[in-house]
């Protein structure tokens, strides 16, 4: 009995560490959902800023905005509007284009001509052309296609062929000669 009275206290202090040792670990883990709670909503912000929204136009069954991520391409966004009509021509779009936010993706009509008047197969996309293709163009050399590819890169796709008036050596006159041989869609 004197051994427990001359111990007890040791024995007392143990217990209430214990308490209280078993209480902070129960914070600790009822704290571990609210920290994985936020960090899913921090995810699914994350998530929303990487959604993109597309405007797919013509020959579609389905034709809307719709939402897209981040890697997407032009035949992802087609699918997801049901696919084209009878009435589409294929060739009017570049099917394999990673999506950009704020595109517009427009299917035409077979034997459809643009709003330029020009054929479509006969004029270059801007969007999609390579150097050589951006070559064929009237008044367009080596560094003038090479400068439209940089715009191209740095600022992202056209929204008008007047905005090739930015471009680096492309004033009114180039731009007169060749508006008819390109389009933006």
């Amino acid at each position: 009995m004197h051994i427990v009275k001359r111990y007890g206290w040791i024995a007392g202090l143990v217990l209430v560490c214990v308490f209280i040792f078993s209480q902070s670990e129960g914070t600790a883990v009822s704290d571990a959902p609210n920290q994985k709670q936020e960090s899913e909503s921090v995810e699914k912000v994350d998530t929303v800023s990487e959604n993109m929204k597309v405007d797919v136009k013509g020959e579609v069954i389905n034709p809307g905005v719709y939402d897209v991520e981040e890697g997407m391409r032009v035949n992802d966004v087609v699918t997801l509007a049901g696919g084209m009509t009878e009435n589409a021509d294929p060739q009017s779009v570049n099917l394999a284009q990673v999506l950009q936010d704020e595109m517009v993706v427009l299917v035409m009509k077979k034997n459809e001509e643009s709003d330029q008047g020009a054929p479509q197969s006969e004029q270059i996309r801007l969007n999609q052309a390579s150097l050589d293709e951006i070559q064929t163009l009237p008044g367009i050399g080596p560094s003038k296609a090479q400068a439209i590819l940089d715009y191209r890169e740095e600022n992202g796709p056209f929204q008008s062929v007047e905005e090739l008036l930015d471009v680096s050596g492309i004033g009114e006159k180039t731009l007169e000669g060749m508006a008819e041989e390109v389009r933006i869609p």
